[in-house]
């Protein structure tokens, strides 16, 4: 049994605790929160700190908090030459201080607030400064995940600016297309099936193969119809960059 500590309790630390409490290859030993009632519902408040002289023996410490805070948080840890991990998307390994051995443990994921996630499903990418750490990160990946990736520290950085395009934006995307039909007395819901359908096809298709619409087609007739429809000049340079995008097939504007 791998013996893990958090530290933290934002939204990624609160999921770590769940995933990592029920499961029998893993005993949570600890979890340190400055502010202990974002986990006090989680976890044994017996074994919630907020002094980082009183953080026991474990096997890997995960700094689960956010990207400026992980370089302050690792400098502050009271031991040396043990594996500290973070679960940042875009730090890099060598922000960690090198007092102890350094790692990387990023579930790729959006997480929110009381939404509960699968992390059978989620993919888990993993760095580490030596073998013996990595397989050690990789055992307990394995045992949440059934996607555990080896990737560098410039990889996950593109992987990052990947996941922002798929979700960040596409989402804002979904709150373009719900203030329009909120404009016009429509429900969003209408929308859903067809986002699902979307989704779905990706599973078969390369995103290339199931790009659709009139800026596929170069429909100009609707693609002019659609610009002259909208009142909002951000929503139309939107409706215009991703036309041009799409038009140009992913190539450089």
């Amino acid at each position: 049994m791998t013996k893990v500590s958090i530290i933290g309790s934002g939204n990624v630390a609160q999921h770590l605790i769940q995933a990592f409490q029920s499961n029998p290859a893993i005993e949570l030993v600890q979890v340190f929160a400055r502010n202990k009632k974002n986990v006090a519902s989680l976890f044994d408040s017996n074994r919630i700190t907020s002094d980082y002289s009183q953080l026991q023996i474990a096997d890997v410490y995960v700094i689960a908090v956010s990207d400026n805070a992980i370089a302050e948080v690792s400098s502050a840890l009271p031991f040396t030459n043990q594996l500290v991990v973070h679960t940042s998307g875009t730090v890099a390994l060598d922000a960690l201080n090198d007092a102890n051995r350094r790692g990387v443990f990023y579930p790729l994921q959006t997480f929110s607030k009381d939404k509960v996630v699968n992390f059978k499903t989620i993919p888990i990418c993993l760095e580490a400064e030596n073998e013996k750490d990595f397989q050690t990160l990789n055992t307990i990946g394995n045992s949440i995940s059934d996607a555990v990736y080896k990737i560098s520290s410039e990889q996950r950085k593109a992987l990052h600016v990947a996941a922002v395009f798929v979700n960040n934006f596409v989402n804002h995307l979904y709150q373009i297309g719900n203030e329009i039909c909120d404009a016009n007395s429509l429900p969003f819901a209408i929308l859903k099936p067809l986002i699902q359908e979307t989704a779905n096809k990706i599973e078969i298709l390369t995103p290339t193969e199931a790009q659709t619409g009139p800026a596929k087609r170069n429909d100009q007739t609707t693609i002019e119809a659609h610009q002259q429809f909208l009142t909002d000049k951000n929503q139309v340079a939107i409706y215009k960059l991703l036309t041009q995008s799409i038009q140009n097939n992913g190539k450089k504007l």
